[in-house]
């Protein structure tokens, strides 16, 4: 495997050098400029459009004009809007988030002096994450061809400070990120006592202790009937983390031990293959269920009951209470999407990441491998998905041999701490799906189009390219997927101008077909059956195909499609008959079960509810009714609500907290506060602050409620970027996704009078906020080696001279200084004698020493800013 990966690195390498001629002996030098990028304002002309600079400052020996160069960057992508003031260089959009900085005649920098060039765009720019990212310069030579290029090692970028830089806008209502802010937030949370809290998240149905303890021994053995013995392998190697030592397992049933049996009358509210009933007594620990699911969910639940302190130090003698537990989940449906086409995520880390998933009881991934930025699995027979777009780099001219820069990727492929570049071979993805089964979690593969095709369209495009230079006409159309007349002139969701698919070409359906039979391979040989898969579907930008005289033609010979807009549902209904002859259920986005007005507006299409085919529904915010409408209208439905279970979207609006904020700000309470059937007075968040409208909205009914298969968490990976980051984003919002995936109905869930129902969610909450610090924290930080979760910083207010302080998790420890430092594990704990003073800084850890981001305090509260809590 190593050796045939480095085969494909060479040849990338070899072909984008002579591709590219990105570096040769005679290129120009690239101007020694140290640069840096400031927000200027978000409320440009009283709007909610930005003013940025860029500050060039040459450190070099040479005076730097105008000529033989541009820099590239990537910054997170909006509408680049004409100068208001004439400036000494000017900004093109190329395509997706790549910009391109040309400087104008005039544009002269002496040695030690500095040139600052504005700019103007669209839509307010608050974190830090969304600035210029992975500059580059291209150099050029006197007939203005490319000679080199050169990263931009000197940038910076300067502090947001200002309620102009930190709000979207005049409209934007929401505060500023003050630590007086987060200790309102935080209030009515108290600590509660760890041996009165619950100790297994998600919640069981019924649990019950009694008294007495079961304490493993050097003769405790595990028992399992042999339709278990892959769970009984899978756990003993968990044990063995927690005691340090191996117990002997068997299908022989003796009296004391751990006892996997299966017994098909195990029934709590479903008799479904992951109920589970878990008994320990004096006879040891007895996991009843009927089948391979709820014998695995059973022992996580067993797992989360070991004593914490033995996940950082082995222990032989756990205990276990006297317990009963009777659970079932409340949607067979639990489900992530993992995004590793923005950001490239190793095979290690997402097995990392798998295991942690299962532990918190989730049986689905969407694992999103393919995206205009990127093909991230092997395919047989299309070499170039991995060779051309498994990789990015600084690309020129039509013939490119990589995806262009994405996401700060940078000009070189695989370049050390970008992601751009990578991808799963079968054997790899083959691994994957094995280690997936283990825990029983099913890998949901995905091919989004006829949107978001650019990486298989680029890739195609080279195919096709080195086909018809071999004068293979006939085979290089075969699975072309661009008409090359098409003249359409769109703008994606992401910028992009080339990455729709078309749809009137029968070699887009033979690609995706061929695809979709390489997965199916692979799934079998991994011992798997595929029966789902994901056809994407959504984010098809207005004015596609509308200059292609293909589609002019398959409308004019088919009046009942009606306009372009509708080419998309027409896909869906070419690709439906396909797959379902090969035995797959129909995944996608929300736009598979909607069409689309003259106008352009979304309304639902009935056609695919015959066909059971499965909308994610995500946009809770812009048409907040219609999971409820689409439930109702006989689609079985996955809630997605963005303003729950977009984990992309960052903890809070402080912008050095990484993350994407067009929804909603996601942290972990948003995640644990769902109530899928009424979702009107629990689950919606305004991004910009204030209330979102529900007058006329659908609610759903009571017969379409059976509808709900499932939700699904999502993280989508433009600003996450390594193993990291993704554990970042990701801890500790699954523990608050994962109650509400599986628990049974929370009582505050239908409550109909809101000051009780505030009062029952907060109680609520408070339990499980001292979850959160007493065991899931650090059982997180020693679990599989550890994970980089989130520690939320303290709140804060001056009141009557005096400092009040409180926690998001209550259990956390809170430590302070007054130098001017920020606070370590060796800082003394807060008490209330301090009084408040300039300088003081706050921050909170966890019993294993992980801390928050550092906050200010003084007794002007309101020009201090820290991070978003909880």
């Amino acid at each position: 495997m190593k050796d045939m990966r480095l085969k494909h690195l060479l040849l990338f390498v070899l072909v984008l050098f002579i591709g590219t001629n990105s570096c040769t002996t005679q290129a120009p030098k690239s101007p020694d400029l140290a640069v840096s990028w400031k927000l200027i304002s978000n409320f440009v002309d009283n709007t909610a459009n930005f003013e940025a600079r860029f500050n060039f400052y040459n450190k070099g020996t040479e005076t730097v004009t105008h000529e033989g160069w541009a820099l590239f960057f990537n910054m997170s992508p909006r509408k680049i809007l004409p100068d208001k003031t004439p400036q000494q260089a000017v900004i093109e959009h190329i395509n997706g988030d790549w910009y391109k900085l040309i400087p104008k005649p005039g544009f002269s920098i002496a040695p030690g002096d500095s040139l600052t060039f504005h700019f103007w765009g669209e839509e307010g720019i608050i974190k830090e994450s969304d600035a210029p990212m992975g500059l580059y310069f291209v150099t050029y030579d006197k007939d203005g061809n490319e000679k080199g290029t050169a990263v931009v090692t000197d940038f910076k970028i300067d502090p947001f400070t200002e309620k102009e830089q930190i709000l979207r806008g005049p409209d934007d209502q929401l505060s500023l990120p003050t630590a007086e802010r987060f200790y309102q937030e935080n209030e009515g949370l108290f600590p509660i006592a760890s041996d009165k809290l619950p100790k297994i998240i998600p919640s069981p149905v019924r649990i019950s202790h009694q008294q007495g303890t079961f304490t493993l021994t050097d003769d405790t053995k595990i028992y399992f009937d042999k339709v278990f013995r892959e769970d009984a392998e899978t756990f003993q190697e968990k044990l063995e983390i927690l005691t340090g030592r191996k117990y002997e397992f068997t299908e022989k049933s003796e009296v004391a031990g751990i006892h996997l049996v299966q017994k098909p009358q195990v029934k709590t509210e479903e008799n479904i293959s992951e109920v589970y009933q878990l008994t320990i007594n004096q006879q040891g620990i007895r996991i009843e269920a009927n089948a391979g699911p709820g014998i695995f969910y059973g022992l996580q639940s067993l797992l989360a009951m070991a004593p914490v302190e033995a996940w950082k130090t082995p222990s032989a003698s756990i205990s276990w209470p006297f317990t009963r537990i009777e659970d079932a989940p409340r949607f067979g449906f639990r489900s992530i999407h993992i995004d590793v086409t923005r950001n490239f995520q190793t095979k290690e880390a997402l097995l990392k990441i798998i295991d942690v998933l299962a532990f918190y009881k989730l049986n689905h991934i969407l694992l999103y491998t393919a995206d205009d930025e990127g093909w991230r699995v092997e395919i047989d027979g299309f070499p170039e998905l991995t060779e051309i777009s498994g990789h990015r780099a600084h690309t020129s001219g039509m013939k490119a041999n990589a995806l262009h820069p994405a996401y700060g990727s940078g000009p070189d492929a695989f370049a050390e701490g970008t992601y751009g570049s990578g991808f799963y071979t079968k054997a790899d993805f083959i691994e994957i799906l094995k280690f997936a089964r283990k825990r029983h979690i099913t890998i949901i593969p995905e091919l989004n189009f006829p949107g978001h095709a650019r990486a298989a369209i680029k890739a195609m495009e080279a195919r096709y390219e080195r086909l018809m230079a071999e004068g293979k006409t006939e085979a290089a159309n075969e699975y072309r997927l661009i008409d090359p007349d098409d003249r359409s002139d769109y703008l994606s969701a992401q910028f992009y101008r080339d990455n729709i698919v078309d749809v009137t070409s029968e070699s887009a359906y033979r690609f995706f077909e061929k695809v979709v039979d390489e997965y199916i391979s692979m799934y079998k040989e991994a011992g798997l059956e595929l029966d789902i898969f994901h056809v994407g579907g959504d984010e098809v930008a207005e004015g596609a195909w509308s200059g292609s005289p293909r589609a002019h033609q398959l409308l004019k010979d088919h009046p009942e499609i009606g306009d372009a807009k509708n080419l998309h549902a027409y896909f869906l209904r070419r690709l439906v008959p396909i797959l379902k002859k090969k035995g797959l259920q129909i995944h996608g986005w929300e736009e598979v079960a909607l069409t689309k007005t003259p106008e352009g507006n979304y309304v639902t299409n009935p056609e695919f509810v015959k066909d059971q085919v499965v909308p994610y529904v995500w946009n809770n915010v812009y048409d907040p009714d219609l999971g409820n409408r689409l439930a109702n209208a006989g689609y079985p439905v996955v809630l997605c609500n963005v303003t729950n279970f977009y984990f992309d979207q960052s903890y809070s609006n402080d912008p050095e907290e990484p993350g994407h904020y067009w929804a909603s700000f996601v942290n972990t309470r948003s995640a644990w506060t769902f109530a899928p059937f009424n979702m009107f007075t629990t689950t919606f968040s305004n991004p910009m602050g204030g209330q979102i409208d529900f007058t006329n909205k659908e609610k759903m009914k009571p017969e379409a409620r059976k509808n709900v298969i499932g939700v699904e968490a999502h993280l989508w990976a433009e600003m996450i970027k390594g193993q990291s980051l993704i554990e970042y984003a990701l801890l500790p919002k699954l523990a608050g996704y994962a109650e509400s995936a599986w628990s049974k109905e929370r009582i505050w869930e239908n409550m109909t009078d809101a000051a009780a129902q505030r009062k029952s969610m907060t109680q609520g909450w408070n339990v499980f906020a001292n979850q959160l610090a007493q065991f899931e924290l650090p059982r997180l930080a020693y679990m599989n080696g550890g994970y980089n979760y989130r520690v939320p910083p303290p709140g804060a207010i001056v009141k009557d001279n005096k400092i009040l302080v409180n926690n998001a998790f209550p259990g956390l420890e809170i430590r302070y200084t007054t130098d001017g430092e920020d606070p370590t594990i060796q800082s003394p704990l807060w008490n209330d004698a301090v009084s408040p003073a300039t300088g003081i800084r706050l921050k909170a850890f966890d019993k294993t020493g992980k801390s928050s981001r550092t906050v200010k305090v003084s007794p002007v509260q309101q020009k201090n800013r820290s991070p978003e809590s909880n």
